[in-house]
């Protein structure tokens, strides 16, 4: 007996392990089309061609969000993109119609993609620098960067891998701190010195803030207190400011 009742137990737990997906399937919001029609797209952007029309009375699945695009699922399995204002203004479950929220600051505090374009100088040489980031929490992403000042007597060009925290990421203005470390080459432009191209190991610790604008753009700004590893006797060390663009996704 216990060993019957001991299978019958575990036969129980798996039917209900089985049906945990269906369970979730049906968590997803559902849509129904008041409009003529709306347009599948293969991307989440307008780019991407449109290969399905879901026409009017239909039901559809909202199965996720990326930014202003929405991922849907038909009746019959078709699953496509579609953009907020096609969405927007049909019928809910009850019959009401559908809101959906353009992106707001929660958003801008849980993303975890994004990727900017900074200017600014490095001990008086201009500056350009492109990022990308990723997000581990709210609190803290790693980032790659390349970078190339451009000087009188000599130009650079920097990679680095930075760890940025950011300890208060529900502010609107949002400050940070940043530690990496990196490769640096220098490339000398003077002809009357006999100088060498070289390229020396760097570290690097810094602050900024992040200025949200609105949609999926923010404007950044931060100061890096550069250490380069020379083989000489004696390192170098350089200030750096940036101010750019940056958006998330």
């Amino acid at each position: 007996m216990p060993s019957h009742r001991c299978n019958r137990s575990l036969l129980w737990l798996l039917l209900w392990l089985l049906c945990l997906p269906a369970a979730a399937e049906q968590q997803y919001r559902q849509v129904e089309i008041s409009a003529p029609f709306i347009e599948l797209q293969t991307g989440p952007g307008r780019a991407f061609p449109a290969f399905h029309a879901v026409a009017r009375g239909e039901r559809v699945e909202i199965l996720m969000r990326r930014t202003d695009w929405f991922k849907l699922r038909t009746r019959k399995g078709v699953e496509g993109w579609v953009h907020l204002q096609q969405l927007s203004g049909n019928l809910d479950s009850l019959g009401e119609p559908l809101h959906l929220d353009t992106l707001r600051l929660a958003d801008f505090r849980q993303r975890r993609w994004e990727a900017g374009l900074l200017g600014g100088y490095l001990e008086g040489a201009a500056l350009l620098s492109g990022y990308g980031g990723f997000a581990f929490s709210p609190n803290l992403s790693a980032e790659l960067s390349l970078s190339h000042a451009l000087g009188d007597f000599s130009s650079q060009l920097m990679a680095d891998i930075n760890l940025l925290a950011q300890p208060f990421p529900e502010w609107p203005v949002s400050p940070f701190f940043t530690i990496g470390t990196g490769l640096i080459h220098t490339r000398p432009h003077s002809t009357l010195v006999q100088s060498e191209d070289r390229t020396d190991q760097t570290a690097n610790v810094g602050l900024g803030a992040k200025l949200y604008l609105g949609r999926r753009f923010m404007l950044r700004g931060e100061y890096k207190h550069r250490l380069v590893f020379t083989s000489r006797d004696d390192n170098e060390e350089y200030s750096e400011w940036k101010l750019g663009v940056a958006f998330f996704f």
